[in-house]
Formats: structure tokens, sequence, C-alpha cells
């Protein structure tokens, strides 16, 4: 009966602590990828790569069987920024580049959609003429005999 009790306890204690080791190094990932980025973008290194850094940290970080995926990994960043505001006053201007217009992308692969569309119309439109054309062409030939075509046959 001790023993059952002690094995309770164990997983009891097991259960507990998991969560706060785990959530622990995903606060101190996203923390220090925080800083990648924004030491990174206050160096004077561009968007892209400071981002690249960053994000392959909080990923190698994170572990599991799961990894971070980029929007999550911005969140985090942002969220750490935004909680740490005296630590890092300097990066706030760096946030936007983390979260593009969504807006603005829906509408650029909206009109590249139409635009699309557009041009599979033009080429249907363009082989429905070809077909006609081909057609009346048939037509016309078939009019003309050698005999009508022949310029001696008076």
């Amino acid at each position: 009966m001790p023993r059952l009790k002690n094995k309770k306890i164990m997983i009891l204690a097991y259960g507990i602590c998991t969560p706060l080791i785990l959530t622990t190094s995903k606060v101190n990932a996203s923390s220090f990828g925080a800083e990648i980025f924004c030491s990174m973008r206050d160096g004077g290194n561009d968007h892209e790569s400071s981002w690249d850094a960053a994000y392959s940290y909080i990923k190698k970080q994170k572990g599991g069987i799961f990894k971070v995926s980029p929007k999550n990994a911005a969140a985090q960043i942002t969220e750490t920024v935004i909680r740490e505001k005296e630590k890092f006053s300097y990066c706030v201007e760096y946030l936007d580049k983390l979260h593009p217009n969504r807006k603005l992308i829906r509408d650029l692969e909206k009109e590249a959609k139409r635009k699309e569309k557009e041009a599979e119309d033009r080429e249907k439109k363009r082989k429905e003429l070809e077909k006609q054309l081909e057609e009346t062409n048939n037509e016309v030939s078939e009019e003309f005999t050698d005999e009508t075509l022949d310029r001696y046959s008076y």
C-alpha cells in the first residue's frame, strides 16, 4: 500500500513539474529570440537576416515533435518586447515587419488569381477563334473545287 501511495505522489509531482519546466524553456527561448532579433536590427542588420537568426534560435530551443511556426515565433518575439518594454524600448519600431499587412497580402493574392483567370479566358477565346477560323477555311475550301480554281477553265 505505501508503494502505491509513493507512486501516486511521484506521478503527481511529475505532472506538476513538467509543464513548469517546459514553459520556462519556452519563455527563455522567446526572450532570447527577441534579444537576438532586436540586437541585430539595432546593429544595422536587415529584417530578413535578423528574423532568420531569431526564428532559428527559437525553433532550435523549442524541441519536441512539433516545431514553432513563423507566425507563432513572431508572436512570441512581439509578446516579449511588449512585456519587457524597458529592456526592448528601442525595438518597438521593428515589430511591424514581423507581422506583415495581411489585407495587402490578400489583395495581392486576389489580383494574381484574377490575372490568371483572365489569361485562361483569353487562351480559351483564342482557341475558339482558331477553331472557328479552321472550320470556315474548311467550308470555303470545300466550296471551291479544283475546277473552279483552275484559271484556264473558261
